[in-house]
């Protein structure tokens, strides 16, 4: 399944939708190879975005809450690490 950050689509492994008070709070886990790591860096780094997950009908602005990552070095050819991120509302 996919969720899209500001359009670019992300195959998410795992999520949990929540709320934190009033707001939407969403997590979710995705795997990234050594060929995607630069992208989906640049991505984050961005910190809000327009949150689209269709398979859940939510559609809002978000900011990074948290976000980790595993220590695989993405820098070498064919590691994939395991990315996680939390998003909240805004």
């Amino acid at each position: 399944m996919f969720i899209y950050l500001n359009g670019q689509a992300i195959n998410i492994d795992d999520y949990d939708i929540g709320k934190h008070g009033q707001k939407t709070w969403l997590s979710f886990d995705f795997k990234v190879t050594h060929e995607d790591y630069h992208d989906v860096t640049v991505l984050l780094y961005d910190n809000d975005f327009r949150v689209e997950f269709p398979d859940e009908s939510l559609d809002f602005q978000a900011t990074i809450y948290r976000y980790y990552t595993s220590f695989t070095n993405l820098y070498v050819e064919g590691n994939v690490g395991d990315f996680h991120v939390e998003l909240i509302e805004v």
